[in-house]
C-alpha cells in the first residue's frame, strides 16, 4: 500500500530532523528511499514553499517529492490528490496529524496514519532490517579466513 506523506509534517517527528536545517528535505527524502527500498513500499510526500525555477515533481526510486508552490500548501495538494484518486484513495495510506489532512483521507477512506507513528515505523524498519541484513551475512571468524587461506594457497607453487 502506497504512501502520500506530508513532509513538513512528518519532519520534527524525526528524531535528529528539524525544519531549521536548509536539506531538512532532501534528508527526508533519503530516510525515505531507503524505507522504500526495505519495505518494498511506494512514497509521495509533498513539501510547501518550493523554490522558484525548481521542478516541482522529482522522482527518486519509489519516492516522488512533490514541491508545492507559494499560495498552495502541501495540505491542500494532498487533499486534491485525495479527491483524484476517488475510490483508489482506499488503497492509500495519509501520514500526517494536521487534523485537515486526516479529515480528507477519512472522508475517501484512505488508510490514516499519524506522523508520529509513521516516524516508528521508520525507526522500526531501518533499525531491524539493518539487524537482519547482518545475521543474514555475518562476518567470517579469523579461523574460518585461515582455513581457507590454507585451501587456496595449498594447490599454488611457490617458486
Amino acid at each position: 500500500m502506497p504512501y502520500l506523506i506530508d513532509g513538513h509534517n512528518l519532519i520534527p517527528k524525526i528524531p535528529g530532523f528539524s525544519l531549521r536545517e536548509i536539506d531538512d528535505e532532501t534528508r527526508l527524502i533519503e530516510l525515505l528511499q531507503e524505507y522504500c527500498r526495505r519495505s518494498r513500499k511506494q512514497v509521495e510526500v509533498f513539501f510547501d514553499n518550493s523554490p522558484p525555477g525548481q521542478p516541482r515533481v522529482r522522482t527518486f526510486g519509489n519516492v516522488t517529492a512533490r514541491f508545492v508552490r507559494a499560495g498552495e500548501s502541501a495540505d491542500q495538494a494532498i487533499t486534491q490528490k485525495l479527491s483524484r484518486l476517488g475510490n483508489a484513495a482506499r488503497n492509500w495510506t495519509v501520514v500526517s496529524s494536521d487534523r485537515e489532512v486526516q479529515s480528507a483521507a477519512r472522508a475517501v477512506r484512505a488508510r490514516l496514519l499519524s506522523s508520529e507513528a509513521f516516524a516508528e515505523l521508520l525507526r522500526e524498519t531501518l533499525s531491524d532490517k539493518q539487524s537482519l541484513s547482518e545475521t543474514e551475512n555475518p562476518s567470517p571468524k579469523a579461523e574460518e579466513v585461515q582455513e581457507w587461506l590454507e585451501l587456496f594457497e595449498g594447490g599454488r607453487r611457490h617458486p
